[in-house]
């Protein structure tokens, strides 16, 4: 086995071991990949129409989201940058890291160029990298719970507030 394929497969993600600790679905997994790799496009070419001017913060924040989407790439879809030795590492790290702290990385990638230069050209291209980071964050709030166990908790709540009247009310007499 020739170095380069034992870097492929250290590299590599598992996937059993991604899918255990986040809690995220298949579908939403590919959904948010699929967001990251369009914001990274977007990013891309807003980011190179942002520097065709002349006013420096614009082209600041153009190489900004040109770096943005070359990130968003590298992490989200690794096969996009094959000329790059370490991409499946960054991207085998990116997938261990939790959904809020890709959320907080996305969204404060995204919102660095708004800030520098708020022109619509930013605003419309990093739109999508933080709706990435928006997705991100979603699924780092966890699901959504059943609506019969709603009901019993409340039921409790309601039960043990009933109590504590009752007792107060006793206590008092």
């Amino acid at each position: 086995m020739s170095s380069q394929d034992e870097q492929f497969q250290a590299g590599a993600p598992d996937p059993a071991a991604s899918s255990a600790d986040d809690g995220m679905t298949w579908w939403y997994r590919w959904l948010c990949r699929i967001a990251g790799v369009i914001g990274g496009m977007s990013c891309a070419f807003a980011g190179l129409w942002n520097c065709v001017t002349i006013n420096p913060l614009n082209i600041a924040a153009g190489v900004w989201m040109m770096l943005n989407a070359f990130i968003l790439f590298l992490c989200e879809a690794p096969f996009c940058c094959q000329f790059i030795e370490f991409a499946n590492a960054v991207s085998a790290r990116a997938d261990k890291l939790r959904p809020w702290q890709k959320a907080a990385f996305y969204c404060g990638m995204a919102v660095f160029p708004v800030v520098l230069s708020l022109t619509l050209t930013t605003l419309f291209g990093n739109a999508i990298a933080f709706a990435t980071g928006v997705l991100y964050g979603l699924s780092a709030l966890g699901k959504k719970g059943d609506a019969i166990t709603y009901a019993r908790i409340h039921q409790q709540q309601k039960q043990m507030d009933e109590e504590k009247l009752t007792g107060s009310l006793e206590g008092q007499a």
